[in-house]
C-alpha cells in the first residue's frame, strides 16, 4: 500500500522550480537533507513526493547547465595556441635570420623539376602549424611503399613563411622532396586576386552574420556544431584558399590534398591510380560503421534547407551524408574543365545577395554546393575523421584500420583538451630530440 500512495502521490506531483514548491526554500542540496527536513516537519507521503520531484527537476536543470558550460569552455579552450608552439615559431625565425642554412633553397636545385613532374605523388598542405606539417610528413613517409616518389607542396601565409622554411631547411626530410611556398610569393592575375579578396571578405560576412544571430538567441544554450561554426579557422585565408589549388598549382593535374590535423597510417600510393570516372573529387561518403549513419555529418548540417533558394535547388540532398574533408583526391584537370572555382564564386555572390543565411561559417558548407555532382565515393577506410571530438572504444578496430586518421573538431591533437589515447598517435610521429622541440619544452 506505501508503494501505491507513493507512486499515486508522485503521479500527481506537478514539476515546479524549487523555490515555489509547498514552501522548499532551495536550499536543500541532497537525498538526506531531503529527509531530514520531512523527519522534522512530520510530512505526509505527497509532500516528500512533491519535494523529491522539485529536487529532481532543480538537479536536471543543474547538469544541463554544467554542460553547457562545459561544451562553451571547450569550444574555447580549442582557439588558444599552445606557448610552445608559439615559442617554436619564434626560435625558427630566429634561426632563418641568423642561420644560413635556414634560407637555403627548399627543394635544393636539383629536385625543382620534381614540384611538376606527373608521374611522381604530389600532396598539398595549406598550414601555419609548423609542427603539424611535420607529423604530416613524417606519418606519410613513414608509411609510404615508395617514399621517393613522394612531393610535398606546404602553402603557408607570409607570417609563418620563416619558420615553416627554417624547420624544413635545418630538418630535411630524406627521399621525399618538401616545398614551402608563402602566399605572398604567388604572382597571380588581377582577376584572381580580386577573386580571393571576394572570398575572404564574404565569408567573414556569413560568419559575422551567423554569430550576429546566435548571439541573439543565447550562446550559453548553443550546441557544440553551432559553437564549432564560429571557430577562429573558418575565418583563415588559408582554410578558404583550397577552391584555389587549380591556381596555386597551374602545371599539375592530380594531388592528394591533406589537413594539417591528419595523421597517415598506411601507404597512399594508391590513391594516385585511383579512377575518379570524370568526377573532380575523390572522397569518403558512405560509413565504416554501415548503412544507418553517415562518416561525418549530413548535408543539412551544413546548408539552410529552409531557405527557399536551397530548397529549389538541393531539396533531394538534405538527408544525404556529406563527403568528408581532409583527405581528398582531386582531378585538377576535371576541375578546370568544370569551372568548380567559378561555380563556387557565383554561389559566393548568390548568398551575399540573399542576406547570407544560406549556409553556416566554414570551408565545406560551400564546396558542398560548387562540387554537387562532382564526387566520386572512396572505400571509408581511407580516412576516419572525428578524433577532435569525444572518442569511443567501440571504433578502435576502424581507427587502426584507416589509412588517414583525422581529427577534426575541437580538440586538436597539440592541445589538451583531447583525448590522451588518440593523441598519442600525433605525438608518435613528432621528434622530441629536435633541439627545438627540445628548446619549446612540447611534451606529449
Amino acid at each position: 500500500m506505501l508503494r501505491e500512495e507513493l507512486t499515486r502521490a508522485l503521479l500527481e506531483a506537478e514539476v515546479k522550480s524549487t523555490n515555489t514548491v509547498q514552501g522548499m526554500d532551495g536550499s536543500l542540496e541532497s537525498f538526506d537533507e531531503l529527509v531530514k527536513e520531512l523527519m522534522s516537519h512530520r510530512q505526509d507521503i505527497k509532500a516528500f513526493a512533491f519535494k523529491t520531484k522539485a529536487m529532481l527537476s532543480t538537479m536536471e536543470r543543474k547538469v544541463h547547465s554544467a554542460r553547457q558550460r562545459e561544451s562553451m569552455y571547450w569550444h574555447l579552450a580549442s582557439h588558444g595556441l599552445p606557448k610552445s608552439l608559439h615559442c617554436l615559431c619564434l626560435k625558427l625565425a630566429e634561426e632563418y635570420a641568423m642561420n644560413a642554412a635556414a634560407r637555403s633553397r627548399l627543394p635544393s636545385p636539383r629536385f625543382v623539376s620534381r614540384l611538376s613532374d606527373p608521374s611522381l605523388h604530389h600532396l598539398v598542405l595549406l598550414t601555419d602549424n609548423v609542427l603539424a606539417a611535420s607529423v604530416v610528413i613524417s606519418s606519410t613517409i613513414k608509411s609510404s611503399a615508395d617514399p621517393e616518389k613522394l612531393v610535398f607542396h606546404i602553402v603557408t601565409d607570409k607570417k609563418t613563411y620563416t619558420p615553416m622554411h627554417a624547420w624544413f631547411a635545418v630538418n630535411p626530410v630524406e627521399s621525399a622532396v618538401v616545398e614551402v611556398k608563402g602566399l605572398h610569393q604567388y604572382d597571380w592575375s588581377r582577376e584572381v586576386n580580386v577573386g580571393v579578396k571576394d572570398m575572404i571578405d564574404i565569408n567573414q560576412l556569413i560568419w559575422k552574420h551567423y554569430y550576429d544571430n546566435l548571439k541573439e538567441e543565447d550562446l550559453e544554450e548553443a550546441s557544440q556544431q553551432s559553437l564549432e561554426a564560429l571557430s577562429p579557422s573558418n575565418l583563415s585565408v588559408l582554410n578558404y584558399l583550397c577552391i584555389y589549388i587549380p591556381e596555386l598549382f597551374p602545371d599539375l593535374n592530380k594531388v592528394v590534398f591533406l589537413d594539417d590535423d591528419v595523421v597517415v597510417q598506411h601507404d597512399l600510393s594508391p590513391l594516385w591510380g585511383l579512377d575518379l570516372n570524370g568526377k573532380v573529387v575523390g572522397a569518403v561518403v558512405n560509413s565504416w560503421c554501415g548503412d544507418d549513419c553517415c562518416p561525418g555529418r549530413k548535408y543539412n548540417d551544413y546548408i539552410n534547407f529552409s531557405h527557399p533558394i536551397i530548397s529549389s535547388n538541393f531539396a533531394s540532398e538534405a538527408d544525404r551524408c556529406a563527403w568528408l574533408y581532409g583527405m581528398n583526391i582531386f582531378d585538377l584537370e576535371a576541375w578546370r574543365r568544370n569551372n568548380i572555382t567559378k561555380v563556387y564564386q557565383q554561389w559566393l555572390k548568390l548568398s551575399l545577395d540573399s542576406g547570407l543565411g544560406l549556409w553556416k561559417p566554414g570551408v565545406l558548407s560551400p564546396a558542398l554546393i560548387a562540387f554537387k555532382g562532382h564526387v566520386h565515393s572512396v572505400d571509408p577506410l581511407w580516412h576516419f575523421d572525428g578524433l577532435g571530438h569525444r572518442f569511443s572504444e567501440a571504433h578502435e578496430a576502424a581507427l587502426e584500420a584507416a589509412a588517414v586518421i583525422h581529427f577534426s573538431g575541437p580538440a586538436k591533437p597539440w592541445l589538451e583538451i583531447g583525448s590522451q589515447e588518440v593523441r598519442s598517435l600525433w605525438y608518435k610521429h613528432v621528434n622530441f630530440s629536435n633541439r627545438f622541440v627540445r628548446r619549446c619544452r612540447i611534451m606529449r
